[in-house]
């Protein structure tokens, strides 16, 4: 459904779709309060994830901007800190002018959703590609409010009522200061760091009320209260029925997209990069300060 508000031409998703775009607004142009940042809440909410077309953005401007949305999350490990702007989290494998490297190479590649392995999970994830590589300009998302709804019985039996333990130790990126160190400690470290969190298996959008399989492979270790055999062939038959290649939307990425999406409903998992290309985008997380699921505190 395509309509034109003020100037703007929002294109939404289908129904059964996720995505909606914006085109003909420029963030660095919205006031503190401007009506456009409530149409672009809404949005993400409706539709899950929200595409502005034809952005310009320094450093500085994108964390402006996100200032204006939300709460912009400085993520806790600080490698993948911007130099000047902590807000903003750096995936590159680009080498600057300087002869360094900024953030971290290789990100995201596997589904997950943003800081599900923390106690407050991330609201709203943005990121704004500067660099793309020739071969892999894309992030797929699956919707797991769509996926919890299909979900055959026998599987919906052992979450309904269940919840799900997180972590992220296994993700964590090795850095020049972890040199020198066993893995048993780098290990004892980030467990100690972000220590395993337990969240519903379907949690409750506090706006749309929609029913969510809040779980991912990359993140999600198992159901609490069953053993570990049950654990394997639960999780893994799970896994395979959401990861099914109808449940996953692709988004390719143009040059000038600033695209936002909700943690709550959406898995998402970046493409691979072919050796010798050259990839760098900048991330930045927003907290919306509502409940992230009903029934906890934001």
């Amino acid at each position: 459904m395509t309509t034109e508000t003020s100037g703007l031409e929002i294109k939404e998703a289908r129904p059964g779709n996720i995505g909606a775009e914006i085109i003909g607004l420029d963030v660095n142009e919205l006031s503190d309060h401007a009506p456009e940042l409530a149409l672009i809440r809404q949005l993400i909410y409706k539709n899950k994830l929200v595409v502005l077309r034809g952005q310009e953005l320094t450093a500085e401007r994108y964390v402006t901007f996100t200032r204006k949305l939300g709460r912009p999350q400085v993520y806790f490990q600080p490698q993948y800190h911007h130099p000047d702007h902590a807000e903003i989290f750096v995936s590159s494998n680009v080498i600057e002018a300087d002869g360094k490297k900024l953030g971290v190479a290789g990100t995201g590649r596997y589904w997950h959703t943003d800081c599900a392995f923390e106690p407050h999970p991330l609201s709203f994830t943005s990121v704004y590609p500067l660099v793309f590589p020739k071969s892999a300009r894309e992030t797929s998302y699956i919707d797991m409010a769509a996926v919890y709804a299909k979900l055959p019985a026998e599987l919906k039996a052992y979450v309904e009522t269940a919840s799900a333990v997180h972590e992220g130790k296994l993700r964590y990126k090795v850095q020049a200061s972890d040199i020198d160190k066993s893995l048993a400690e780098l290990l004892d470290r980030i467990h100690n760091e972000v220590p395993p969190v337990i969240h519903p298996a379907v949690i409750q959008h506090p706006v749309t009320g929609e029913k969510i399989l809040y779980i991912s492979s990359g993140f999600t270790t198992k159901l609490a209260g069953l053993t570990y055999e049950e654990n394997q062939k639960v999780m893994q038959a799970l896994f395979d029925f959401a990861e099914q290649p109808e449940h996953i939307h692709t988004h390719y990425w143009e040059e000038g997209d600033l695209i936002i999406w909700d943690n709550r409903p959406l898995v998402h998992k970046a493409s691979s990069v072919k050796p010798g290309e050259k990839s760098k985008s900048y991330r930045i997380g927003i907290y919306d300060d509502l409940p992230f699921y009903v029934g906890i505190n934001s």
